[in-house]
């Protein structure tokens, strides 16, 4: 005689119910058991875990695994159905940056630049895939090392645009068989990096570029920044330098930059503004970049006296300025260029004037703007949540709270400058000390894994330890940057990319009001970098907030191992649901994955990933 129990399984299964079934229900049964019990045990989930900590411990870790066998029998029971891990992209993507196709964009009739910007609002061919290394890609070097010494397999720059390059790139590196090496702050000659930079000291009226950062200039935008050596020796003085450079199919100025372990970040000046808010930097520095200024009715020095705080500077040092401007050295005030007297209309005054470089100097009166009539019109209306718009002709900044002169702001940021931002200094205070305790807990974590001697690759020399894998950090939901203040409290040899996701409350203006690199981005869409290019990812309740947004997870998995180097780790902090589903997630594109439970008391859960080395 069949059961009653065998004999309705057999009207919903058939004869014989499949044995995965069976596991299933007998899994699931299991686990509302230990549900139930938690409900009735909530006192007893309360208590610390210095009361209880074995019991404690160990019935969580139950309840763990009981989800966890769950939801991995429930994977198996698809059989057929469940999603296959994902694929790896073809050679030709090696180097892919979504939104960035210029024969596609030729095609739809952009033209005069235009076709070298970003269009993540144009179709563009979708697939699915992870996009593997080159075939001589190697892990990069340790910091400080891997500034001055990078792998050639690992950025895609030839010979012949080595050659090409300009007298003084070619002074700053060594093409050697398999690396590029730039000399070091002591071997710079003349004419190096090191006296450029304390000759825009001088000419700012300082005694040397030491003083800059007691002169109020901490942010520094550097555009078209070549191979980053200005950047590497304002970093070297504690400035935050961030190197922004228009996309190139191939010798990307932005990809040789972060692959030394310096911010860089993909932006142009053709025809959108960058995604930054008004008095974002305190200097922003062109030498050679490319860019004719007084083009397009002056578009582009509008965009600069947009990012330029009050009474910053804007450097630009080009052999065609000088012949422009030659009139303005011991003849000045005779026979102005364009260019200069565009920087009238724009309250700019000229500093100084050395062979190449020019210094201007925004001013720091802001009626200035409104008492010229008929020269450039004030813009209308708060441009907190700029997102690649169109460039504007018009002045911004002047109406905001946050028009403080250069010289009048402090380090750290006074109750009123954060009051300014909207922002209680207790809550400020109480997130600081929030995340200078998980900086800890994330250390003491990831210590053993990445901070001990790096372990031995078949076929690879054994590295000297220790060997730092963490130097490019990405904090993908920001909030206030206090990721990034724990890191240099802590004096962690690393820089962090700050991202306020569009749509979350802009804390951009004080992030960067903070002296950090930051970025506005949008989530649903891929960041403007190149793969590769950090070591570390960090995200906290961003996976919440892309599912609000009615966004992809997947979408946002690819892109994040797309960016991520080989053998680099992702943080995710968020509650249970969203979690479990990047772990699910996370297995199919090849992520060694692990959910840790805070043990607090609350639903948030941690997530730590691996990217693997994949040779293929």
């Amino acid at each position: 005689m069949r059961s009653p129990l065998l004999n309705k399984l057999s009207l919903i299964f058939g004869p014989r119910p499949p044995l995965n079934w069976i596991l299933l229900c007998l899994v699931s049964v299991f686990v509302l058991i230990a549900l139930l019990g938690s409900s009735s045990s909530s006192t007893f989930d309360s208590v610390t875990s210095s009361a209880k900590p074995d019991i404690y411990t160990n019935y969580r870790k139950l309840k763990e695994q009981a989800r966890n066998d769950y939801l991995e029998l429930k994977s198996i029971s698809l059989g057929a159905n469940r999603i296959k891990d994902v694929g790896l992209c073809g050679k030709e993507r090696e180097n892919y940056v979504p939104c960035y196709n210029v024969s596609a964009n030729l095609l739809t009739g952009l033209k005069d630049g235009e076709e070298f910007d970003r269009h993540c609002e144009l179709p563009r061919e979708h697939q699915d895939c992870l996009v593997r290394p080159p075939k001589d890609y190697k892990i990069p070097l340790t910091w400080p090392a891997g500034r001055d010494v990078i792998w050639s397999g690992n950025v895609k720059l030839t010979k012949d645009q080595f050659l090409s390059s300009g007298s003084m790139t070619k002074r700053l590196m060594l093409l050697e068989e398999n690396q590029i090496a730039f000399h070091s702050e002591d071997g710079m000659i003349v004419d190096g990096v090191k006296d450029y930079s304390h000759l825009i000291a001088e000419m700012i009226g300082l005694g040397s570029d030491t003083e800059l950062l007691q002169a109020g200039v901490s942010t520094v935008l550097d555009i078209g920044c070549g191979f980053g050596s200005f950047g590497a020796h304002l970093l070297s003085l504690k400035l935050m330098a961030l190197c922004v450079a228009a996309y190139e199919p191939s010798g990307s100025q932005v990809q040789l930059v972060l692959e030394r372990g310096l911010p860089a970040v993909i932006g142009n000046f053709i025809s959108k503004q960058l995604p930054f808010p008004s008095l974002s930097y305190d200097m922003v520095h062109c030498a050679q970049c490319g860019i004719i200024w007084d083009s397009k009715d002056g578009l582009f020095l509008i965009e600069i006296d947009r990012l330029l705080k009050p009474g910053g500077y804007f450097v630009l040092t080009s052999p065609t300025t000088r012949q422009q401007d030659s009139s303005t050295g011991a003849k000045k005030g005779s026979t102005s260029s364009p260019l200069e007297e565009f920087t009238k209309k724009l309250c700019w005054s000229l500093l100084a004037q050395q062979e190449e470089t020019f210094i201007w100097q925004k001013t720091v009166d802001s009626q200035c703007y409104t008492s010229r009539q008929g020269d450039i019109p004030v813009c209308k209306g708060n441009d907190m949540q700029l997102y690649y718009q169109p460039l504007a002709r018009c002045i911004s900044g002047t109406t905001s709270h946050r028009w403080v002169p250069l010289h009048s702001k402090s380090d750290p940021l006074n109750s009123t400058e954060l009051e300014i931002h909207g922002l209680h200094p207790d809550d400020f205070f109480e997130d600081s000390d929030f995340w200078k305790l998980a900086l800890r807990n994330y250390w003491s974590l990831l210590s053993p894994l990445i901070f001990s001697d790096h372990p031995k690759r078949p076929g690879d020399d054994d590295p000297l330890p220790p060997y730092n894998m963490v130097r490019n950090v990405m904090d993908m939901n920001a909030h206030y940057g206090g990721l990034s203040a724990a890191l240099m409290e802590a004096s962690k040899a690393v820089w962090v990319m700050n991202v306020v996701p569009l749509g979350a409350r802009n804390t951009l203006p004080l992030i960067l009001d903070r002296g950090f690199a930051g970025i506005l981005h949008n989530w649903c869409e891929p960041f403007p970098t190149y793969p590769r290019t950090y070591d570390l990812l960090h995200a906290n309740e961003l996976l919440s907030h892309i599912v609000s947004q009615k966004c992809s997870m997947f979408q946002l998995l690819l892109e994040m191992d797309r960016i991520l180097r080989p053998e680099g780790w992702i943080i995710l902090s968020d509650t249970l649901g969203p979690i479990e589903k990047a772990r699910t997630l996370a297995a199919q594109i090849r992520w060694e994955a692990r959910v840790i439970d805070l043990q607090n008391g609350s639903d948030q859960r941690l997530l730590v990933c691996q990217k693997p080395f994949v040779r293929k």
